[in-house]
């Protein structure tokens, strides 16, 4: 019987990274997308649209940022 045990090597920090980054990058999508229907469907709301879009852009951002530190602070 044959023992095959797999190895990572590098940085784990890096990986933790790539996948805490996909949540907020398809959120950011997502914002900017249904913003750009609202602004079309009522252009006369483009400043409430536009100031809620910026809110949560950097709301999702700010998880990006926390994804990509915490893995450093955390690791080994």
């Amino acid at each position: 019987m044959i023992n095959l045990l797999a190895e990572v090597t590098g940085s784990i920090g890096s990986i933790g990274y790539g996948l805490s980054a996909i949540g907020p990058g398809i959120g950011i999508g997502i914002i900017f997308g249904q913003g750009v229907q609202a602004i079309a469907r009522q252009p006369e709301a483009y400043g409430v649209i536009r100031q809620n879009m910026i809110l949560g852009f950097a709301l999702a951002e700010a998880l990006a940022l926390i994804g990509f530190v915490v893995p450093f602070v955390f690791g080994t």
